[in-house]
């Protein structure tokens, strides 16, 4: 019998890899999982840092669905793996066939639970909150679509839970739930918008509220545990990184507005568990930002250059993530096949453990998540 849900804690170049990553305490051992998004055999496979300090590939697990493939970033979307708050389920979005896939994560290995169509095509990304799950579909019209999860791990559709983007082909890029479950945060790479939806008690989602982007090139939002959204953006040449206030009546209000990380193409932000640190992905100059976040949501570049990692000359690194613990920092390495691996040091910057080899370069992997 599966633990009572709580709440899911998740924690773009066009931004690439078909393997997705997931990292999380277990026996004693930091592991992480990656996502292979092949077009024929969607899987995730386990990596466990052992005693010595070394990384090594455990085991691959099929979600029983399929990927889309592609070369760099073919999902082009944050949030593909995505890990429940207390660690125990595992959801992967097969975009390749439409549909999205559960597993139990017991002592580092993944059980498969169940597998349910999206709702929509193309499903991107991943949200969940106490016992529901909503999943953004890119494909189409982009919609967002409500599923409540039962005590065995099976998905049921919420009646009437289906709520579309602001247009056709908007690119839905990103999805995040607020800390208190009431407000849930799109954001549309291909119209600078971000969407806010209240979350009704029945888990339906109310109407749309459209918000244009403090900054241009928007592509992933992801909730702080404070309440503050932090966006990532592309930017026109050199990318940058918003903070927002979410008002009661879902517009927003920008508290930092485009601080530049320095790199570009800043298309994914992975938050710190105890919600001090932000860090920047930087795809087109393959390297890292870290910013520090203040009570008030204001965002401080952690040295004067910001950049706070490197990665390998054309990494176009996309997906990152931080272990649950808040010990590590995981970079997808998408063009090199390499996963960068760094301690987070108690003032937040990071210290560079292992590059993992071994991965097929430029093969389509997408996704990241960390227990």
């Amino acid at each position: 019998m599966l633990k009572a849900i709580r709440s899911l804690s998740t924690i773009a170049i066009g931004c690439l890899f078909p393997a997705m990553i997931v990292s999380a305490q277990t026996r004693g051992l930091e592991t992480f999982f990656v996502m292979s998004n092949n077009a024929d055999k969607n899987q995730v496979t386990e990596f466990v840092h052992t005693s010595d300090g070394t990384v090594i590939a455990k085991e691959a697990f099929d979600t029983r669905g399929r990927g889309t493939g592609g070369v760099n970033d073919p999902l082009e979307a944050q949030g593909s793996l995505t890990l429940s708050a207390d660690h125990s389920l595992l959801f992967a979005a097969n975009a390749g066939s439409g549909d999205i896939t559960i597993f139990q994560v017991i002592e580092g290995r993944l059980i498969f639970l169940d597998k349910q169509p999206s709702g929509g095509s193309n499903p991107v990304a991943v949200a969940q909150t106490q016992n529901r799950l909503y999943v953004l579909n890119q494909g189409g019209a982009g919609s967002v679509v409500g599923f409540q999860m039962g005590y065995d791990g099976r998905l049921s559709p919420i009646a009437d839970s289906t709520t579309f983007l602001s247009a056709n082909a908007a690119g839905g890029s990103s999805i995040s739930i607020s800390p208190d479950g009431q407000t849930l945060a799109v954001v549309e790479r291909l119209n600078d918008n971000i969407d806010t939806f209240h979350i009704n008690p029945n888990g339906t989602l109310g109407p749309i509220v459209v918000n244009h982007s403090a900054g241009v090139g928007a592509f992933s939002g992801r909730f702080a545990p404070d309440g503050k959204l932090i966006v990532s953006e592309t930017g026109s040449s050199i990318s940058a990184i918003s903070s927002y206030t979410v008002n009661s009546n879902g517009t927003l209000s920008a508290v930092t507005q485009s601080l530049t990380t320095n790199g570009e193409a800043n298309c994914w932000n992975a938050i710190a568990p105890n919600g001090a640190f932000v860090y920047a992905s930087n795809a087109g100059s393959s390297n890292i930002s870290g910013f520090s976040i203040g009570k008030s949501g204001a965002l401080t570049a952690l040295n004067s250059s910001s950049i706070v990692a490197d990665n390998p000359e054309g990494a176009t690194n996309l997906d990152i993530t931080t272990s649950g613990d808040g010990k590590f920092f995981y970079s997808l390495n998408a063009m090199v096949g390499t996963v960068g691996v760094f301690a987070i040091q108690p003032n937040g910057t990071l210290s560079e453990v292992e590059e993992i080899p071994g991965f097929t370069a430029a093969v389509g992997f997408n996704g990241i998540a960390a227990l």
